[in-house]
């Protein structure tokens, strides 16, 4: 027996919202329709619930249970579970209106627009170009072993999931959301349309993603909006000289002339902590030098403006008994770039850190974005190196007998990066809860994005704040001293929200920073 809350309302007869409780017999493997079907069976609930195929592949029965949007054909019901529906207007239950959506799709003529008195040199030129860029194109006079990479978008069943989801449709009217843009590069990609899809996914937002990849997780059919979608018409809107954002042409500049994407400073993190290895080693010079197998990427943040962390990072590694070597002449992963369409000088950046880090046996990441970066797209330009974000190589392996007790409470923000980037959830809580005299508390979602990513911070500052201030709303209800997480843009986002909301008595740390004050 399990008992589940259901939110019920009929705009017919309801003037609000109302959860009710149900208990139900379960059986090993009961999937939520089936726990509808008995609610109304059993109770004669009249509950409100759309379902056909019953076989994941119509998308009607999209709602969100315990939060988030799932099919309640392929989901399975669990005790205490919190069932809603969708995130758009309810009509009955989890009935919902999506004749927005509709509306949408008909005045965007998300249809193909056929070539007239089709001209093979013209189908040629716009192949090649598709081509080149490694995606789909499809017309009939090609082969289909040339379909595979648009296959993925294409598996869409609308059942908008990802619309219900994403955080940035939430604070900005321009972003049509990542339902659409799968839409826009479907037909983008496709040298039989005709229509001015480039520019006309960057009149509906194209730049307004934050790259959270919460429509991906959300999807039943795993599309990756972002990088299936997103990434590759905002690829083929530099190259056609459509975007990006001056802003992101500015932060190109800026890696292109220094290897960094922020404006650098007199002395960075990576040339102090050098100048103090080298006089160490002069020091010692009859100790013979070992060869050092693990490196630190720093990512411009640390190196530039929370060189805190790094030196905390080295303290923090020192107390567990681990050397490290900062080794110079690193560059930006080439994160910024990638997000914002700017491919043509990644390779360049790719193959220096190569150069760097080859000999190294682990390289420990402390940026969210770069260990992401480092993991997922180096391989793609077949650079494959083993990176380790930080809390996956203390976790296991962090000395707490020397720690003293903080009196701190604290709450954790999962940077989209990491969550789903790298798939890192637990080991950054378990480290936290090891620290003495630390009380840890969750807030309400502590993965929904904090708006720095993307490009958007640079490029659409005003949706990276309003998004930093629903962050803010939800830590300020914790009475936490702290935010800790492990990404330098969600450290410098999450840190100008709250000061923005008259809550600058709450920092926002690194965890390094946390373990340091606790070695101290």
């Amino acid at each position: 027996m399990i008992e589940i809350q259901v939110l019920r309302f009929d705009r017919e007869t309801d003037k609000k919202p109302y959860f009710e409780k149900y208990k139900i017999e379960k059986d090993n493997k009961m999937k939520i329709l089936d726990a509808l079907i008995y609610i109304n069976e059993n109770y004669n609930a009249n509950l409100g619930f759309r379902s056909s195929c019953r076989a994941g592949q119509c998308g009607s029965c999209g709602l969100n249970m315990d939060g988030e949007p799932v099919l309640a054909c392929k989901n399975e019901i669990e005790d205490k579970s919190i069932l809603e529906p969708l995130d758009f207007p309810v009509i009955k239950d989890f009935i919902v209106d999506k004749g927005e959506i509709e509306s949408k799709v008909a005045n965007m003529d998300l249809h193909l627009e056929k070539i007239e008195n089709d001209s093979v040199n013209d189908l040629s030129e716009t192949i090649a170009t598709n081509t080149s860029m490694n995606t789909c194109a499809c017309p009939s006079i090609i082969g289909s072993e040339e379909c595979v990479d648009t296959k993925k978008v294409r598996s869409c069943i609308e059942c908008h999931s990802c619309l219900s989801a994403c955080p940035v449709i939430k604070m900005s009217e321009n972003f049509a959301g990542p339902y659409f843009m799968r839409y826009f590069s479907k037909f983008d990609f496709d040298p039989r349309d005709t229509g001015e899809r480039t520019k006309e996914s960057i009149e509906n937002g194209l730049y307004c993603c934050t790259s959270c990849g919460k429509c991906g997780e959300v999807c039943p059919k795993e599309i990756n909006s972002f990088g299936d979608a997103i990434e590759k018409i905002r690829a083929l809107a530099y190259m056609k000289d459509l975007g990006p954002l001056e802003a992101h042409k500015n932060v190109k500049e800026m890696i292109k002339d220094t290897g960094r994407s922020i404006e650098p400073v007199e002395e960075g993190f990576i040339e102090k902590i050098n100048k103090i290895a080298k006089d160490k080693n002069d020091s010692s010079s009859n100790k013979k030098k070992k060869k050092e197998k693990i490196a630190i990427f720093t990512g411009c943040m640390v190196d530039y403006r929370l060189q805190s962390v790094g030196f905390a990072l080295i303290d923090v590694l020192k107390e567990n008994g681990i050397d490290a070597n900062v080794p110079q002449g690193q560059v930006c992963c080439g994160s910024p770039l990638l997000r914002t369409g700017q491919t043509d000088i990644v390779e360049d950046l790719v193959n220096k850190n190569y150069e760097v880090f080859s000999e190294y046996d682990t390289i420990i990441t402390v940026c969210a974005g770069c260990g992401a970066t480092l993991k997922n797209d180096y391989p793609k330009y077949g650079i494959n190196l083993n990176i380790v974000d930080i809390s996956e190589f203390l976790a296991n392996n962090l000395n707490t007998k020397n720690m003293k007790d903080l009196n701190l409470k604290v709450t954790y923000h999962d940077p989209c990066h990491l969550i789903r980037g790298q798939e890192i959830v637990n080991e950054p809580r378990e480290i936290i809860k090891k620290i003495k005299g630390v009380e840890f508390v969750e807030m309400e979602k502590p993965d929904q994005c904090c708006g720095a990513g993307g490009g958007v911070r640079a490029g659409r500052p005003e949706i990276a704040l309003g998004l930093g201030k629903k962050k803010a709303s939800m830590i300020k209800k914790l009475g936490v001293d702290a935010v800790i997480s492990i990404c330098p843009f969600c450290q410098y986002n999450i840190q100008d929200a709250l000061e923005k909301e008259n809550l600058s008595d709450i920092k926002v740390m690194n965890i390094l920073e946390l373990l340091k004050m606790s070695y101290d």
